[in-house]
């Protein structure tokens, strides 16, 4: 495992950079979580990443410390928020991929940048994730077989599914104190930039869905993954896989994509590592 320098020693162009990937946005969540990424003391860049089909969402984009790119085709999150983060490991310290319907206080950036600078064998942190009515989202999860993804998603009602998903999103952990977790959500992932070279980026095969426990899964592998609760942020999470039958599809072609490189059924890694999480949270 590699031990990093402090930021302050790497020479880099900012502390952190953050990128949202757009795509015909709710203009009032979007202004919001812009607001919430330059809302801090740090040297910040934001990167609009837009798979619209127009660029009229460039009007959004602050003439200040952020840069907006025009894909002209929807590339899909994993492989937008790539060009990003590609840049990052050059440029920044840290970087967050950001969805834009997260919005927060601005100092929490602050606070798990500190963490991170006391913590150098931390790879990412995500922080409490909370709906606007202050209601937890558990978004801390075990790596998902199969199952666990078939059941939650068509047979909620099978017997034994809602015991499993239970297990699954870690319930009765208590989201109350910091944890090491191999899969936390893409809403909100403040990575490390100098393991991103080391460790890959977005699987680009994943159009969306899943990709966050692929990359979640890979650094991992070599370090700490935190759920840090002493920092909150709040996301609207609309669910649209449930909604619509398109999102659907990718969500499934995700799932394929994931199992093909990891097992569908013989996965040693993820026997030891949920095993491990489980005795080490659960009661």
């Amino acid at each position: 495992m590699i031990s990093f320098a402090s930021a302050t020693q790497f020479n880099m162009m900012y502390d952190l950079t953050v990128s949202i990937v757009l795509f015909k946005n709710n203009l009032e969540h979007l202004n919001d979580a812009i607001k919430s990424a330059l809302d801090t003391k740090l040297n910040v860049k934001l990167y609009l990443i837009d798979n619209s089909p127009t660029d009229e969402l460039k009007v959004i984009c602050p003439p200040a410390r952020c840069e907006y790119i025009f894909n002209n085709a929807n590339l899909g999150f994993g492989k937008a928020h790539n060009i990003a983060m590609r840049r990052a490991a050059a440029e920044s310290s840290y970087h967050i991929v950001l969805n834009p319907d997260v919005y927060f206080n601005g100092s929490i950036l602050d606070e798990i940048f500190n963490y991170m600078e006391k913590h150098q064998d931390v790879g990412q942190v995500m922080p409490k994730i909370l709906y606007p009515d202050g209601k937890t989202q558990y978004l801390c999860k075990l790596l998902p077989a199969p199952a666990d993804l078939f059941l939650r998603r068509f047979f909620p009602w099978f017997p034994g599914a809602t015991e499993r998903n239970r297990k699954y999103e870690l319930l009765d952990a208590g989201y109350d104190k910091i944890m090491n977790i191999p899969y936390l959500s893409g809403c909100f992932m403040f990575l490390r930039s100098a393991v991103l070279p080391e460790v890959g980026y977005f699987d680009e095969r994943i159009f969306m869905y899943i990709e966050d426990a692929d990359l979640t899964r890979r650094i991992h592998q070599r370090y700490k993954t935190i759920f840090f609760p002493q920092t909150v942020v709040y996301h609207h999470y609309g669910k649209g896989s449930y909604r619509n039958f398109k999102l659907m599809l990718y969500n499934i072609h995700g799932a394929v994509v994931y199992f093909n490189k990891w097992g569908w059924i013989f996965d040693k890694d993820r026997k030891r590592i949920n095993h491990e999480v489980v005795q080490h949270y659960l009661p």
